[in-house]
């Protein structure tokens, strides 16, 4: 996809409002603690693993809850079709308006709403299911409640052999998605800050 020396101007212009990813990632946190799950980004060892799993030949729809400043989401682009999606959700209205600023990429729509909603997000986007998603979100410590929507969520907006991947620094993610789905592979990555573990939910 090309793009015009104008776009690319407002695109610096931008990204030069919003300052470092790293100094927008601290402001993140500092400002929704409960909803970022490490002040460090990924590691580059954590991502490939992740995404390992993925087809992505036959991925159109990739939904990512949690973006931050980009992390997974640059190598996700990197990945993807030139005719597939990737929406990236988060709370945060700060990081989607971050990521509209750093990406030129028609692929991806950073949306500012919640996991939660994540059937309506698609929907309303004229998706009838997402291929794969990915979660950084911590678990364990969201709000009452939200924690076990956004897995139902989940489930029901993934196609059949679809995918739910979730890297967390605390195991208990699995009493979350466990009910929701009959197959969870697991893995562990020690080259992250913290240590995280990976769980890849399979809709069969």
């Amino acid at each position: 996809m090309s793009f015009s020396a104008e776009q690319a101007r407002e695109g610096a212009v931008k990204r030069a409002r919003f300052g470092s990813p790293q100094l927008q990632f601290l402001k993140g946190f500092v400002k929704h603690p409960v909803m970022v799950g490490s002040i460090i980004p990924s590691s580059r060892a954590l991502i490939d693993k992740m995404l390992a799993p993925v087809d992505w030949a036959n991925c159109k729809l990739f939904v990512e809850y949690g973006p931050g400043v980009g992390t997974f989401t640059q190598h996700i682009l990197e990945r993807m079709a030139p005719d597939a999606t990737l929406l990236a959700i988060d709370t945060n209205a700060d990081f989607t308006d971050f990521l509209n600023a750093k990406f030129t990429d028609g692929r991806l729509e950073a949306v500012t709403g919640s996991a939660a909603d994540v059937c309506k997000i698609i929907a309303d986007r004229g998706f009838d299911h997402a291929d794969y998603i990915l979660s950084g979100l911590p678990f364990s410590t969201l709000p009452p409640g939200v924690g076990p929507q956004i897995a139902e969520q989940t489930a029901a907006a993934l196609r059949p052999g679809g995918a739910f991947l979730v890297y967390q620094f605390s195991p208990k993610v699995r009493d979350f998605i466990a009910p929701h789905f009959e197959r969870i592979d697991k893995g562990f990555e020690w080259w992250n800050v913290p240590p995280a573990t990976l769980f890849w939910a399979w809709k069969d």
